[in-house]
């Protein structure tokens, strides 16, 4: 089908990652939780299906410090339901736990901020979060450092970060710090981008915009590759952010960082998209891809993918949950089906 004058771009977004078959026949998990450290350890792993995060219970406490609210693992009625919530902040903003469907071995479960059209990635698993905060706690207290935090980080925080080593560093600001000694953050990269056009300095803006998209660093999302749009569009390179913004489109909708319509302007796309996907989610739309010669598991799990899209559109969580968890079942992940429909 042709969109907007080309070809149709982006993969199935379930393939985003290898798909991982994960293990069946296990006993249905309970779906009542509290808000306790130990119970987003159990979720995590009767639910979730997944290793728990080895310093969660750390994270859990820094965060209440903070003046979060700890909420339930299964408090997830209208947020993504691939999330595994952990607090809420005085404006009501969520952190949570991302449990990506077909995520390969290894790989850590990152930390986001849950919006209404998706995900906002705040670190790329729980040990940089905690360093961090850390750091950001030593920077803003100077010699006064908020002892809460740093006693609620534990033995984690003893390994991750020295209370000091900022102001030793002699590095004048403090998201090069971050960038330098903590890790890569998407919001960090895009203020890096932003200080080079306010200097004037528009090559440095265009190379740091196309180093954020470089896969290795941010694998899944496609926050990187809209931010990168963006820049290009701003020094009127306005084919080249057309292109990065149909890049953005080949990932999950939902990690767009921004509402899909933004993205889509860009991209110079008009509603032929979200036709055609809805048309693959229909039943010619399947019969039509395994008449194709496609696996039924992988048509089921690219189902799952566009049903995700969708509802990143219409913001619409809870409508898709039964019909992706059935997505899921189908396509040979019955625990992350599981884990789709446990909610409180």
């Amino acid at each position: 089908m042709k969109v907007g004058g080309g070809v149709v771009y982006g993969r199935p977004r379930a393939t985003a990652f290898p798909t991982v078959l994960l293990g069946h026949g296990r006993a249905s998990p309970r779906c009542s939780y509290s808000s306790s450290s130990s119970d987003h350890v159990s979720f995590i792993k009767e639910v979730a299906g997944t290793q728990p995060p080895q310093h969660l219970s750390q994270l859990l406490k820094m965060l209440k410090t903070r003046g979060d609210s700890i909420i339930s693992p299964g408090a997830k009625q209208g947020l993504i339901p691939l999330a595994v919530p952990l607090s809420k902040n005085s404006s009501g903003a969520v952190t949570a736990l991302l449990r990506w469907p077909t995520a390969p071995p290894g790989m850590d479960m990152p930390v986001v901020e849950v919006k209404k059209h998706g995900v906002w990635l705040l670190a790329k698993n729980v040990d940089q979060l905690i360093h961090r905060i850390l750091v950001e706690e030593d920077a803003k207290h100077s010699g006064e450092s908020n002892e809460e935090i740093f006693h609620a980080s534990g033995d984690a925080g003893e390994k991750l970060y020295k209370k000091g080593d900022f102001a030793k560093s002699e590095i004048s600001k403090l998201d090069i710090y971050i960038l330098r000694k903590v890790g890569l953050f998407p919001d960090v990269l895009e203020r890096k981008v932003k200080w080079h056009f306010e200097e004037g300095d528009q090559v440095s803006a265009l190379v740091t915009g196309e180093f954020y998209t470089k896969k290795e660093h941010f694998p899944g999302f496609a926050r990187p590759f809209v931010f990168n749009a963006e820049v290009l569009l701003k020094v009127g390179r306005t084919v080249e952010a057309k292109d990065a913004a149909r890049g953005a489109l080949k990932s999950p909708w939902w990690t767009l960082g921004c509402k899909y319509q933004e993205v889509a302007d860009i991209a110079q796309w008009e509603d032929e998209q979200i036709e055609y996907i809805k048309e693959r989610v229909s039943e010619e739309g399947r019969q039509a891809d395994l008449k194709k010669g496609k696996a039924p598991a992988q048509v089921a799990l690219d189902e799952a993918a566009f049903l995700l899209d969708l509802a990143s559109v219409e913001e619409s969580w809870d409508e898709c949950v039964e019909q992706v968890a059935n997505c899921y079942k189908e396509g040979g992940l019955p625990d992350i089906a599981k884990f789709v429909l446990c909610r409180d």
